[in-house]
């Protein structure tokens, strides 16, 4: 089965071990001295219409991935620790 990387946004990940829906695709951090996906991220998901920020991502390794299906991607993990989102650097060098 061939997968564009379009086509893995919008599939859910799912966790083997204990069930639990983590989220659907929404990046992927390719390698590229080797050219292949090393990972794919989860963004996390925002408070109250933004308001309140937002939860720390999600970055499942490649190795991880046990199946990739129509519409979800299994995984062989529990689910993974979020990771938090460095942050943007502003015009200035100030953050």
């Amino acid at each position: 089965m061939n997968c564009r990387l379009t086509d893995l946004r919008h599939k859910e990940v799912i966790s083997v071990c204990d069930g639990t829906r983590i989220g659907c695709v929404d990046d992927v951090l390719v390698d590229t001295k080797s050219a292949r996906i090393a990972s794919l991220i989860i963004f996390g998901r925002s408070g109250l219409f933004g308001l309140f920020g937002k939860c720390e991502d999600y970055i499942i390794p490649w190795e991880k991935i046990e199946l990739i299906g129509e519409d979800t991607i299994i995984i062989s993990c529990k689910t993974p620790n979020p990771v938090k989102r460095p942050k943007k650097r502003r015009f200035g060098g100030k953050n």
